[in-house]
């Protein structure tokens, strides 16, 4: 049966996290369905749909920039504003121009009724829930990732931490959970659909919880019934690893041995006035407990520089920390202002010359231990997740990941026989260089 969307092309521009990333691929899925279809690269879209993020000032003025830049390219398109930038501020993009339909957090499930109404003229809903009193777990599925081979899968929404740095709680609401049999039933049809590696994804999903039913349950209940050849977790707070955390990852190789923990300081000072809910202690622990129950697991990390009130004394702990526990890899962001959150108002805030100062270090000392953790697999074995093709000096590349997240490219000239397109979203194993 034809719809009024039949025949639309759309684009969707993801910016943020990987939930995001997530719900998009879900709203292009729902939308394939009622009839429309991906704009190729270059086409004009009948529908522009961002899927926006506010997790800093920056990222509400990218979200901005990307919604006008949307209408200006193509001013005979539907520019749908959806997420985290139209939950926080909803009243001002009310009364932008370049925008024609606003989807809150919770509501991209109904963006098909929601482009119905709008082609067809009907008077639409409210769709910008109160997200803080919203306890419906959203339902999106996705059953194949869109321009990737890896595949996400949200299991949880909200956030109940409030951290003194974070808006998220405020635009995405309080913890909301997918149930596990739906997790399993969208990791089965991701594998038979030809997925090799999903990855857990949420806002937090150390603080899933299914009718009573924890983090640890889900993911023994995952061991038991997934045909996925890799399962990765996404963020995971210090205090989550403990001996059965350990027990359950270790009975199933298929859990990948790439452990993301969601730090943001290693300094005891700092982690208090972040409102963060571990210590340096916790950390350390965990750190422990994962290199005594794993072979040389990679152990990533996010790491905030320059938060408001951090002395030189807390920053040079946090610089001393990460220097003991030498992880694989640091992310590190300069610490932004966001309105609406506790730190905004907090005295003391540095100036953007301290921050990069700091910034810097905490990079240089990221590398270092990146390419000491990358020396220790020289000439071994390593099964890589091929990803890509990228040339490189006119010579072709696989390229792709590790179950350690280790990024590595095989030269394909042993493959040059054969349509190297094949060998995408499959598993080679080749001795590791750099």
């Amino acid at each position: 049966m034809k719809t009024i969307l039949d025949g639309k092309t759309v684009k969707i521009i993801t910016l943020g996290c990987k939930v995001n990333k997530y719900e998009s691929d879900a709203m292009l899925l729902l939308l394939e369905n009622a009839g429309c279809h991906e704009a190729a690269e270059g086409e004009k879209a009948d529908i522009s749909i961002v899927n926006t993020c506010s997790v800093t000032n920056i990222a509400d003025h990218k979200s901005r920039q990307m919604l006008h830049r949307m209408k200006k390219e193509n001013p005979d398109t539907v520019v749908v504003a959806a997420g985290c930038y139209v939950q926080a501020a909803a009243e001002a993009l009310e009364k932008d121009e370049s925008i024609d339909i606003l989807i809150g957090n919770n509501r991209k499930k109904d963006v098909v009724r929601i482009l119905t109404e709008y082609f067809e003229g009907t008077a639409p809903a409210d769709n910008i829930p109160d997200i803080n009193h919203d306890d419906q777990f959203e339902a999106l599925s996705v059953s194949a990732p869109v321009d990737s081979t890896r595949a996400y899968i949200k299991i949880q929404d909200g956030c109940n931490l409030f951290c003194t740095y974070c808006i998220i709680p405020y635009v995405r609401g309080r913890i909301r959970s997918k149930s596990i049999k739906d997790i399993i039933d969208e990791l089965n049809t991701l594998s038979q659909n030809g997925v090799r590696e999903a990855v857990l994804t949420g806002i937090n999903i150390c603080s899933y919880n299914d009718e009573g039913r924890d983090f640890l349950e889900l993911l023994r209940e995952i061991s038991k019934a997934h045909h996925m050849d890799r399962i990765r977790l996404g963020s995971l707070e210090p205090r989550i690893i403990n001996d059965e955390f350990i027990s359950i990852i270790k009975s199933d190789p298929r859990f990948c041995p790439h452990f993301h923990l969601s730090l943001q300081s290693v300094c005891d000072n700092t982690l208090k006035r972040m409102n963060r809910h571990y210590t340096v202690e916790d950390i350390k622990k965990a750190v422990t407990l994962l290199r005594e129950n794993f072979d040389r697991p990679a152990l990533t990390a996010d790491i905030i520089a320059g938060f408001a009130g951090e002395t030189e004394e807390d920053f040079l702990t946090t610089l001393d920390n990460l220097a003991e526990i030498k992880l694989y890899e640091t992310h590190v962001f300069k610490y932004s202002r966001r309105k609406g959150t506790v730190a905004d108002k907090m005295p003391d805030q540095l100036t953007e010359k301290v921050k990069a100062a700091r910034s810097d270090k905490l990079i240089r000392l990221g590398e270092l231990n990146k390419a000491a953790y990358e020396q220790q697999f020289i000439g071994e074995p390593v099964n890589v997740l091929v990803e890509e093709i990228i040339e490189k000096n006119g010579r072709s590349f696989f390229r792709g990941h590790t179950e350690r997240y280790m990024l590595i490219d095989i030269d394909c000239k042993e493959y040059l026989m054969s349509d190297l397109k094949k060998y995408i979203n499959t598993i080679i194993t080749v001795e590791h260089h750099i």
